[in-house]
Parts: C-alpha cells; structure tokens; sequence
C-alpha cells in the first residue's frame, strides 16, 4: 500500500521540459526529494523513463519509475531565492511526479564543496521490524531502509535504552538502538559493500555507531573504518548510549566502482566492531551555473506582468543552451560567471498597456523587440538608465517615443535627432493640420492689412519618417528623454 501523498500524480504530455519553481531562502541546504510511483495510471502498461534536472544541470535518469525515489542535497546560492527542478522528456514515456519535497538541514552537516550530493543509500543495521524509518522519528524527514545482513557473519544488537543523538546529523533515535557486530567474537572486519554508478563517481559515506551493551570491567571495543584498505577515521571507541559519526572531509573513489567499507578491530579490542547505520552519497558536480539571479528574478516577474504562457517559459532562462527559453539571448561568455539576458524577443505576443517597470530589472538587456503590440503611451522615463538599450515599438499604434537616437531595423537613420515613433504620425498630422488651419486664418487676416504676405509653403517637419521604417531606440542618458 502507497503512502497517501502518492495517490495522485502529475504527468507531462506537453513540452520537452516541465519544471516547478520553487521559492527557496538563499544559501540554505535542502534536502530534496521527488517520489515517482507509475501505478499504470494510464493504462499503457508501460513504466517512462525521464530526465530530472536540478536547476540546470543534470540530477538523474528517472529509469523504471515505479515506487522510485530520488534524493539530494542540495545548498542554494547566496542570492538565490527561486530553484527550478524540471522533468525532461527523452521520448521513452511520459515524465511524471507524485511527490516533491524540501526539508532544511543543519548548515554544518554533509559539507561539500564541490557540488550537491546525491543519496545513493541510507541503511540502518540490527533488527529490520520497521521497513522504513521517516519522519516524526527522523527530524529531517530522511528515509532509513533495513539492511539485510548475513545471518552467518553477522547478529543483532539493540537496547530499550533512550540513546542520544544530539549532533548536527541528528540520526534517528529509534535507528540508534539498533546495530550489527560479528556473530564470531574472534572476527576481526565487518564489511559494507555498494557499487558506484558511474564507476569514476566519487562519494561520501557516514556511518554512525553507539555502544549499546553493557561492557565487563576487561572489555574493550575498538575499532577503526577503513574504506577499501584506505583508513578513513580511528581508532574509535563508541560512547555508550550516544550516537557517533564518522564522515570524511573530502570525496573517495573506488576502484571500478566498487566500494567497500571496513570496520576493523584493533590489536587491543576484545570485542567485535559494531554499526548501527551507514548512508553514502555520490558527488553531483553542478558545471552549468544558472542564469544571474537578478535577471531570473526580472523575466520571471515580466512573464508575470504580461501573462507570458509560452510553453518553453520554464526552468532555467538561458541554461542549458538547448532549453534557452524562446524569445531570449543570453551572454554565455564568460563561463565563470553566471550567464545574462542581453535580448528578448516580445514581438507579436498580444501584449497591451503602457511599457512596464518591470523590464529596468533586466540590468543587462541590450534589445528590447516589443513591435507589434498593442502598447501605449510614452516609452518610460526609467529606459535611459538602461544605457545603450535598442528598444523597438513598430506597429503599436498608441506608444509615443521622443527619445533620440533612432535607427530602423537596417541601421538606417539619423541618430542626431529626436523623433516621433512613425506609428503616430496620424496624431502628428492631425495636429499639424490644426496648426495650418489657425496659421492660414492668421495670415487671411493679416492679408487684408499687409498686401504681399504670401501663404506659407514648404517640406513638413524634419523629424517625421515612413511609417514603414521599423526603429531602434538605444538610450544613453536620462536628459534624451521627453514626455
């Protein structure tokens, strides 16, 4: 039987990327989760398999996802306030998700500096009544499963002694009061083996430890963890009825992938070693760094000025290249840096109303294409701290620009001169004609008393062009613009 939450999911028939945004607290580590339960709820028979990205890089393959559960850890950035996790399709069924989780962790716990970490097991040892340890016994709400171990080698140790484990891991206490030692007291090594996927993976493991019997006046446990022949941390002696946790600073990879972690006794123990849990985590290197936070925070806030429903709108704006959203050119030049929105593209979109404030929160837009619109008034005041913008307005039949420097869309035309958007010369006319009207009665009237005075005759204003011509706006500076 499912757990509720599972019951229902999300299927993505449309579109190659579907994402959720989630709102998140800057520099925060999250434990992320995303459950995937099939249920042939479509009836095909078929399990998809799908691509899930962590912002804009690649968390996993979504292989067989039936009862499936992928996990990582994940820090956000120091500005980042928004984290985007989609499913891809890669045309072998389609993606779907029950559940999406976030729980926060102790800032200090699974340091890595390198990138997030992925959970590839987590393990408690002892006897296995409970299938599956969550929360409210696992304050993080993390998953424990059962290890079977062979009965032959190894034997149970619990205790129905509270056990304390207050450190930043803060493992379950119920997993605690259970542990492994070697059925043969004389046995020196309690092996925990895994294979690594790829087999160049580097990871992480923790394992966790308690002395839960109570020792003879000559008994000694002592120990140390070696992983595969290399020592990771010893001797240690556990403390009774607390929990310890032995970690490694930096990543291990094993041989073909194949990992084994040791508990070996030392010269002087008398008893067996003794593990109570063990998770290990695989290194996720994070290659691709997302588009700048600034410029995340203003496309999201036009898309949501404008009602912006473009299919490909999701998840990261500029990364990766082959999901660059439609209508957007980023600057992916410096590969140091997070990329920047330089263009986009609101041609022909349905948009109505006045020019927004939101674009002035795209800092790095050099080209703005609104043509084609149905926008109005004047092009705002706040566009000549956006210093060379090339903004186009064509075919928007109320936007009036008196900003100079205005070039067609071949780079024609003179940039010395304020000028009108073309679309509104039939204003332009219309008042140039009042103007001619009261001029032509003042110089009828003038006529009567200074014959000689001519009409007057002429070209009309140099600053109005072809109505045709398509315009760039690039703004330099606050005092070009007229309202």
């Amino acid at each position: 039987m499912y757990p509720k939450p599972c019951w229902n999911l999300r299927s993505f028939p449309k579109g190659e990327r579907n994402c959720y945004n989630i709102k998140v607290k800057p520099d925060t580590k999250y434990l992320i989760r995303a459950t995937f339960v099939y249920g042939n709820y479509d009836g095909l028979n078929a399990v998809p398999s799908f691509d899930l990205y962590l912002g804009p890089n690649m968390w996993t393959r979504v292989v067989h996802a039936n009862d499936t559960n992928k996990e990582v850890i994940h820090v956000t950035a120091g500005s980042q306030s928004l984290l985007q996790i989609c499913l891809v399709n890669t045309r072998t069924g389609t993606p779907f998700i029950n559940v999406l989780e976030l729980r926060p962790l102790d800032p200090k716990a699974y340091g890595n500096p390198s990138g997030s970490l992925k959970n590839l097991f987590r393990w408690y040892l002892g006897p296995s009544e409970v299938p599956k340890i969550r929360y409210p016994d696992d304050v993080y709400d993390r998953l424990w499963y059962p290890r079977k171990f062979p009965e032959k080698l190894w034997m149970p140790v619990a205790t129905h002694l509270r056990v304390n484990t207050n450190n930043m891991y803060n493992p379950p206490e119920i997993v605690m009061m259970t542990a492994a030692t070697l059925l043969n007291a004389n046995a020196t090594t309690l092996d925990v083996d895994w294979i690594l996927e790829p087999p160049t993976a580097q990871c992480y493991p923790y394992t966790y430890f308690s002395e839960l019997q109570t020792l003879g006046e000559n008994d000694t446990r002592e120990f140390s963890v070696f992983l595969n022949g290399a020592l990771v941390y010893g001797p240690l002696t556990p403390e009774p009825l607390r929990a310890n946790t032995v970690f490694i600073a930096l990543p291990k990879q094993c041989t073909d992938g194949k990992c084994v972690l040791q508990i070996t006794k030392t010269s002087r123990s008398t008893l067996p070693p003794v593990l109570s849990a063990v998770e290990v985590y695989t290194v996720m290197d994070n290659p691709q760094l997302g588009t700048n936070g600034s410029d995340v925070t203003g496309i999201t806030d036009v898309q949501r000025t404008y009602d912006l429903t473009r299919l490909s709108w999701q998840g990261d704006p500029c990364v990766p290249k082959q999901f660059l959203w439609e209508g957007l050119t980023c600057n992916h030049s410096d590969n140091s840096t997070p990329p920047t929105i330089i263009s986009l593209d609101l041609s022909s979109s349905g948009l109505s109303g006045v020019i927004p404030e939101v674009i002035q929160k795209l800092p790095h837009l050099q080209q703005l294409d609104l043509s084609n619109n149905s926008l109005g008034g004047a092009v705002p005041e706040f566009l000549a701290n956006m210093n060379s913008l090339l903004l186009i307005v064509e075919g928007n039949p109320l936007v009036i620009c008196t900003i100079g420097s205005c070039v067609d869309k071949n780079g024609k035309g003179d940039r010395t001169k304020d000028v009108v958007v073309p679309v509104t010369i039939a204003v332009v006319v219309a008042s140039l004609a009042l103007i001619i009207c009261a001029l032509l009665l003042f110089f009828h009237f003038r006529r009567k008393r200074s014959p000689g005075v001519v009409e007057l005759e002429g070209p009309p204003p140099s600053n109005m062009q072809d109505p045709d011509d398509a315009l760039f706006f690039p703004i330099h500076s606050e005092s070009e613009i007229s309202l």
